[in-house]
């Protein structure tokens, strides 16, 4: 679907007061709150990619692109788009960016508002704004680009993006460390966090997800080292200072961001890094079918409770209630929401969705506002 056709959609749809749900792939729609009265606005088939200037590590697709399709025109050329969010490689461009979703690679890399250099959006006032650029230095001033990204596709639809690529390391490898008592977990996690390299990625997981992954089940720390032959053997040498270390292989990155039951629970618990081992004991252990995973630089927590019955789901409830730090829930059965609190009742959030949306056409009550 062109710029100029999703605008008209736009457009019709705040003429007749009638809300709009965007769709990229369809994988995600099961995230955020419920969208029940939304007719359906899909990008999923606008999916190219429109400049790729190799020199400039930048790439600029449509909406619609999915993750595989970037991966597969960067791999040629030796770079990747360094975002691995929990779910398949068929999810796009455009539904990552909206919602601000980050896996693994986020400890090196940072979120997608760290990648995304420039977008195109469709206002709910039916206007077409773009915000940053194509290069990766641009003019200072109000960051649009960023607001956007996150923003569940609440103040515009995103039609087109330009990202930061990055470099493909000449070595990736992983490795496993066993997680220690909770008694020297905090120390342990600092000596960690200080080494004097960013790995790749360096995620914690439970002993219930380690064997899901085909590890031993036990807690661990999955790290991701990439660079030169020097580089990973430097990191490797520093890493066995902390442990027994364990070669894994690769495809554990992909079975990790793939691990979700469709009708799965999922929320994440975020504080600071220093915090973490405050946090892991309680959603690490909740019961022994329940996941959790740490991304260790970030102090962000993820948890997924597949709820068979209501005991373990308010048992997982329970346990995330009593985690010190920002509690976020991704996915919940459609009961559960009554009890969460909205994500974006406050001055602010109101008067920037006004400014974009005064209709509140687009994905309406997805954070939680009223309808």
């Amino acid at each position: 679907m062109s710029t100029a056709s999703v605008q008209e959609r736009v457009r019709e749809h705040g003429a007749q007061g009638r809300p709009a749900r965007i769709v990229g792939g369809g994988g995600w729609l099961d995230a955020g709150r419920p969208v029940r009265d939304g007719a359906p606005l899909s990008l999923a088939d606008d999916r190219a990619i429109v400049e790729y200037v190799a020199g400039d590590l930048t790439l600029t697709a449509r909406a619609g692109a999915t993750l595989a399709d970037i991966a597969v025109a960067t791999a040629a050329e030796g770079q990747w788009l360094a975002l691995d969010p929990f779910g398949a490689p068929s999810g796009t461009l455009g539904a990552t960016l909206a919602t601000g979703s980050a896996g693994p690679l986020a400890h090196a890399f940072g979120t997608p508002r760290d990648t995304v250099l420039g977008l195109e959006v469709v206002t709910g006032n039916g206007e077409i704004v773009r915000a940053g650029g194509r290069v990766v230095k641009n003019v200072a001033g109000f960051d649009l680009t960023r607001l956007f990204t996150g923003a569940w596709g609440t103040l515009a639809v995103i039609t087109e993006a330009t990202v930061r690529l990055r470099s493909l390391p000449e070595r990736d490898e992983s490795v496993a460390l066993a997680v220690p008592a909770d008694d020297a977990l905090d120390a342990w996690l600092a000596r960690l966090r200080a080494l004097p390299f960013t790995p790749l990625a360096l995620e914690m997981v439970n002993a219930p997800l380690a064997a899901t992954l085909g590890l031993e089940r036990r807690a661990m720390v999955l790290v991701r080292l990439g660079g030169n032959d020097d580089a990973v053997r430097a990191q490797r040498l520093l890493l066995g200072a902390l442990g027994e270390m364990r070669d894994v292989p690769a495809r554990v990155w992909s079975a990790l961001r793939a691990i979700e039951p469709g009708s799965a629970a999922v929320a994440r618990v975020s504080a600071p890094p220093s915090r973490l081992h405050a946090i892991w004991p309680v959603v690490s252990r909740i019961d022994d079918r329940s996941f959790a995973h740490a991304t260790v630089g970030r102090g962000v927590v993820r948890t997924v409770c597949e709820p068979s019955d209501g005991d373990s789901m308010g048992q997982w409830l329970a346990a995330i209630g009593a985690c010190e730090g920002t509690r976020i829930f991704e996915r919940l059965p459609d009961r559960a929401w009554s009890g969460v609190p909205c994500r974006v009742d406050d001055p602010i959030s109101r008067a920037v969705r006004a400014a974009f949306d005064p209709a509140r056409i687009l994905n309406r009550g997805i954070l939680g506002e009223m309808a």
